[in-house]
């Protein structure tokens, strides 16, 4: 077995692991080597996976989530568009979780999200007052502009936008941290990042998160506060299921509304998009 430390923003976590389980690339820039863990995870692998008895809290076609023993949670895994599941976590206590991996489906651990999803991480983070937010993360001039809204939309573009036009640094292509820490909301990097293959240590204030509308015309305008709130509450990775995390989520998305400015960029794939929303953000002097 090898132990591996990693730190994601302030969670700080051990796995445990056989020698055939390889943790992805984006995984391994989180690592650490000294430091006392928080959250001790130990995985193992399986011809089949553990069966249970009692009924489901929530269910989708890649997902299961059962109540644990030690009032956490069990999570049987899969793939959408595949049928089966190909790991199952088992929360055994507050400082710990077994993964049990079908040794037959250890392939798909080369995908950070398949390999993210078997950490359960959305609630570690939810318990350290953090969010993950669906966005293009990117820092310019020592600050962080994160691009939100569905998948489609644009966030791609317009962080490489600002890369070209600007020399903006793209830190994550799909997914950010969001922390508060010292009195301001901070980005931070991410594992996992998807089709955009932009996965970056690193962290930056936030100066403005920034909603996409395609468009023909470039316009930014602050959003008012119920706006952003539902915008942003779409794009955050919330256990819907969990009544506790829903009422902790709603509690930090209002705080970060509060803090940092919500913008709605209706825009065109072009320069002219970075010089509205430039011009938009320059009102608000250095943050």
């Amino acid at each position: 077995m090898k132990n591996e430390r990693y730190r994601i923003g302030e969670f700080l976590f051990e796995i445990s692991h056989p020698k055939e389980v390889h943790i992805p690339s984006n995984f391994q820039q989180f690592r650490v080597m000294a430091g006392c863990p928080a959250y001790f995870y130990r995985i193992s692998c399986a011809d089949t996976l553990p069966a249970f008895q009692q009924a489901a809290i929530a269910r989708r076609d890649d997902l299961c989530v059962l109540p644990s023993e030690t009032g956490g949670e069990i999570r049987q895994l899969g793939v959408r568009g595949t049928a089966g599941f190909y790991a199952c976590y088992m929360e055994r206590g507050s400082d710990r979780a077994d993964i049990v991996l079908k040794k037959s489906e250890l392939d798909t651990l080369c995908f950070d999200t398949v390999f993210a999803s078997l950490l359960a991480l959305e609630r570690r983070m939810l318990e350290r007052d953090s969010l993950i937010l669906h966005c293009s993360c990117l820092r310019y001039r020592g600050q962080a502009i994160l691009f939100s809204g569905p998948s489609g939309i644009g966030k791609s573009t317009q962080a490489n936008l600002w890369r070209t036009y600007r020399g903006a640094e793209i830190m994550n292509g799909d997914r950010a941290l969001l922390r508060r820490s010292a009195g301001k909301w901070i980005a931070c990097g991410w594992p996992v990042c998807g089709s955009s293959g932009i996965c970056r240590l690193g962290d930056a204030p936030i100066r403005s998160i920034v909603m996409l509308e395609q468009g023909a015309r470039n316009h930014a305008e602050r959003l008012p506060p119920v706006r952003a709130f539902s915008l942003l509450y779409g794009q955050t990775t919330i256990n819907r299921w969990n009544p506790n995390a829903v009422t902790h989520s709603i509690d930090l998305i209002e705080n970060l509304i509060t803090e940092v400015p919500v913008y709605q960029l209706t825009c065109t794939p072009t320069e002219a998009a970075v010089d509205c929303l430039e011009s938009a953000l320059g009102e608000l002097g250095e943050r």
